[in-house]
This record gives structure tokens, sequence and C-alpha cells, in this order.
């Protein structure tokens, strides 16, 4: 089931033309968002701010403007089945609905950890970052290679080695007893969750250090995590870092590097992400 200018649709095929922009180029820009209680309007969702993304690309872009009221009726349809919603817009102002469940693994990986890869000396980083656009083949390719290496999610990379985000989420760093996440100006993404968490810490007088990450300051941090609108703050507990100058990579030729739990750190980001 989708939505789909302006009409609730069963099954899981879209006929599109074959000379679609949103298919040749990937001419779409899109959020995703979670559901709390079946309804946009639960402050936990953050509505204002998602649709506040997709009309920020609209003008952006100069791109014909979608029937808001629209988008907001079908996206609220869709949340009475679905917990999280992927809202596309193509450049002609048709809006493209989809639905899934959260992870089934999503409490074990917030208590745990996760994972991840780091995806250095290969080129994967977003195109146009500071927008949610349908071209996101670099941080696919990044996951993909990220799960046939045991990980979850994977670290991107600019052409100067900062670490940007993971494939789906901002960066968090804990050294010095404070927070430490990579500046928009790395070409990073102005995540939702992100933008909370720093005007949440803004008016709680909490200090968050924005600077580039390289890999010496990387190395101190005593915590690492990711957040997103939909998995909220997820530990990262181990780094997978591949040796470079190998054509092909194995497991075995995987440096890890760990990063210790620090539960008061952790508390204390989610809890920016709550706040209202």
């Amino acid at each position: 089931m989708y939505w789909y200018d302006g009409a609730l649709c069963s099954g899981e095929r879209l006929e599109l033309t074959v000379t679609e922009p949103g298919l040749l180029y990937g001419a779409t820009t899109f959020t995703t968002l979670r559901v709390y209680e079946q309804t946009l309007h639960d402050p936990r969702s953050d509505w204002p701010a998602h649709r506040r993304r997709l009309e920020e690309a609209v003008a952006e872009f100069d791109w014909l403007s979608p029937n808001w009221h629209r988008l907001e009726t079908g996206a609220q349809q869709m949340a009475q089945r679905f917990p999280v919603l992927r809202l596309t817009l193509f450049t002609d102002g048709r809006e493209l609905i989809t639905g899934r469940g959260l992870p089934g693994d999503l409490q074990q990986r917030q208590d745990e950890g996760v994972v991840a890869w780091l995806a250095e000396g290969v080129g994967l980083s977003r195109s146009l970052p500071h927008r949610k656009t349908g071209n996101y083949l670099a941080p696919w390719l990044a996951l993909q290679q990220a799960r046939k290496l045991g990980a979850v999610e994977a670290i991107l990379l600019n052409e100067r080695g900062e670490w940007l985000e993971t494939s789906t989420g901002t960066l968090w760093g804990w050294r010095e007893g404070q927070w430490w996440t990579p500046p928009l100006s790395a070409g990073i993404l102005p995540g939702v969750a992100r933008s909370r968490i720093l005007q949440s810490a803004s008016r709680r007088g909490v200090r968050i250090g924005q600077v580039p990450w390289f890999a010496s300051q990387v190395r101190e941090f005593e915590v690492l995590a990711y957040s997103n609108a939909v998995v909220g703050v997820v530990p990262i507990r181990r780094v997978l870092r591949s040796h470079q100058g190998r054509e092909t990579i194995l497991p075995q030729s995987l440096e890890r590097q760990g990063y210790d739990g620090e539960q008061t750190a952790m508390a204390e980001l989610r809890s920016l992400l709550r706040s209202r």
C-alpha cells in the first residue's frame, strides 16, 4: 500500500514515464519520519520540521510546489498503518508516500550499540549533501558493503578524510565531558534529529562542539553514536576499518576500533533529543 498523486493505492507497483527525471536522474526530494501514536501531530513526530525540509528543497530547486494539504492528508492516512513514512516529492509537484515498520531489533541496537564500517578511500559521499534528494546511490552502496562485512551502518568521509555522517544519520562523539558533531560546512545533512538536539542543547545551556572530524580527533572519543528521526540515538560500539591499498576487502583484513559505552553521556544525548 502507498499514497501517490492524491490517492491511496494498493500493491507495490508504481507506473512512471520513461522520461521521468526522478527515475533518470534521481530528481526527487524526500524526508523520512517516525510517526508516534499514529498521528503526524504528536510532537515527537516533528512533522513541522519534516515539512519545512521539503519546502526548502522545493524552493531551492525551483520545482513546482505540491498540494501541501493533500500531502499531509495522505501522510496522515498512511500513518494509521505504518510507524515510519517516507514522503517523496517529484519535480512537478506529485507526491509519493510509502510506509514501513521499525527495525525489529531497534531496542537491542539502542541498548547494545551497533558495528559500523568506515567507508574510506572509495569516494562514497552524498551529492548535494545539504538536501535529501533521490540520488542516494553513494550511501546505499556504502551500506551494502558494510552489511557484507557484518556491520549495520557505514560511516562516510569527504575528500579530506573527515568523518561526515553515517549512511542514514548524524555522527556524535563524546570527549572532554561534552558531545561533538561534524559541522554542516563539512558537507553533511542538517538532520531533523540533529537540529532538535542542538536546539535543545542551546536552550539548556549544554555545550556541543562542532568541528571537523579528522582521524586524530576521532581516536580521542570515549563514546560514539549516530542519530536520525527514525531510530533516535544509537551507540556505535565498534568501527571496522579496511586496510588501504587492497582491491578486495576481506573480513580478516579489518582493523577493529572499539568504543566503550558511557551511560551518562548517552542519557544526556537522548534527553536532548526528547526535549521540547
